[in-house]
């Protein structure tokens, strides 16, 4: 028999890093492209100060720092094209992501997708992993004017799940994605990518943060605490 009321809340996942572990595509992905247009030597580190930040706006902050001519239009189109070929083959779902949407499908809940990657990138992963089956609603920072830490991206999901953003509780794994649910006026289950980074204050807006990320992230921990902070 299900635990839930009528007015259960809807859930709204980011998905690189928060549902599946992309970010290592997405490294590999701009170092390619960088590299082809002259700027080589990106590392990890470097990625990892875009963690959270759109596509778009991640190639429009490297063009400069890099001095590279090509537009961003340019550059954006070939990252995707590399991304989309690793990310049908080589996307990993972090196990207590799944079971924890697996339960939730179960229970009927409605839930949505708002990420900062392209639409056809969503779309390569969710097909790829298998998790499409569940996650049928999706918004890409492309389809909204502003992407994270904006809230636009969260409140269009809200939208299309016919959702009002009080009822809405987003997971995330990025300080600027925490700061968009909140900004959404939606409650946040915070899972920190980057561990170090628990204790920016973004993360401080979460009503619940798992501080040690996925590893400390537990399915039933997370549908307890969401059984207990649903509407009344």
């Amino acid at each position: 028999m299900s635990t839930w009321c009528p007015s259960a809340p809807s859930v709204v996942f980011d998905l690189d890093g928060t549902l599946v572990d992309s970010e290592p595509n997405y490294y590999e992905a701009g170092r390619r492209v960088l590299t082809r247009y002259g700027a080589p030597g990106f590392t990890w580190q470097h990625h990892t100060r875009f963690i959270g930040i759109s596509t778009r706006e991640t190639l429009t902050a490297l063009r400069v720092e890099y001095g590279i001519e090509a537009p961003v239009d340019e550059l954006l189109a070939a990252q995707d094209a590399v991304y989309l070929e690793l990310a049908r083959s080589s996307t990993e779902v972090f196990p207590e992501m799944r079971k924890f949407i697996e339960r939730l499908h179960q229970e009927g809940i409605t839930m949505a997708v708002a990420s900062g990657s392209s639409r056809a990138a969503i779309e390569a992963v969710l097909a790829g992993t298998g998790l499409g089956a569940y996650l049928t609603a999706y918004v890409s920072a492309d389809e909204v004017a502003h992407g994270k830490p904006e809230p636009d991206v969260f409140l269009e999901a809200a939208r299309r799940l016919g959702a009002a953003p009080g009822d809405c509780v987003v997971l995330e794994d990025a300080a600027p994605g925490a700061a968009a649910a909140h900004a959404a006026g939606m409650r946040c289950i915070a899972v920190p990518y980057v561990a170090s980074t628990a204790t920016d204050p973004a993360f401080m807006t979460a009503e619940l943060l798992f501080r040690g990320g996925q590893s400390e992230f537990t399915a039933q921990a997370a549908y307890d605490w969401l059984v207990g902070a649903r509407p009344s």
